[in-house]
């Protein structure tokens, strides 16, 4: 369960950037702002891309002590030097990437809003279990993660879950009693100052 500490956050990265000038932005919100996690979440499927923004992303948050997840990529975390995957299929992969990775490594499951697929991916040793989108969107068929899974999940599991999609001030305020994480990246990266953004998303935890 969540003890009296605040929620730690998960910094996502848009889902394209460059390298070589977003680094800079990276830097200044982990130089900001206490970051457990980078997870690069990239769209494209280029391997040259993949490759040289996880390079980028590693360069910075290593030299910050901050591990670095990428979304799926087994292959690339391993060769890369990352610290593990965030696999967006729930469970399906989960005991793949820990054969594949290894005990030490980083391995988490999104799983939506899905008790049942949540609970399967700790059994198959994902070390956290992501649910979402706690906020509200129009993207994908509308269903929210609910305030009482996460509720029911603090109380009856230990494997650490993390609350994440259209977070707003209000949420964390509210699901910060029911999480260890916040997962957070569009939700600043739209903004002049993302550093300043997250810092006013988070304020509620003080």
């Amino acid at each position: 369960m969540p003890s009296d500490d605040h929620p730690q956050i998960t910094l996502i990265t848009p889902p394209s950037f460059d390298p070589d000038n977003f680094s800079d932005r990276i830097a200044r919100v982990l130089d900001g702002i206490a970051i457990a996690c980078l997870r690069l979440s990239l769209g494209t499927k280029d391997e040259d891309t993949l490759m040289r923004a996880a390079d980028a992303a590693r360069e910075v948050a290593h030299a910050r002590d901050v591990a670095v997840v990428i979304d799926n990529h087994l292959i690339l975390a391993e060769r890369l030097g990352l610290d593990g995957v965030h696999l967006t299929d729930g469970a399906r992969s989960v005991r793949k990437a820990r054969k594949e990775l290894g005990a030490d490594a980083i391995v988490g499951a999104f799983c939506r809003a899905s008790k049942h697929e949540g609970m399967t991916a700790g059994e198959a040793g994902a070390d956290y279990i992501a649910f979402g989108p706690v906020g509200e969107t129009r993207l994908g068929d509308g269903s929210r993660a609910e305030f009482e899974l996460f509720e029911w999940w603090t109380e009856v599991i230990e494997v650490p879950v993390v609350a994440e999609g259209a977070l707003t001030a209000e949420l964390v305020a509210r699901f910060g009693p029911v999480t260890d994480f916040f997962a957070v990246g569009e939700e600043i990266w739209g903004a002049e100052d993302p550093l300043a953004a997250l810092k006013s998303l988070m304020a509620p935890l003080g």
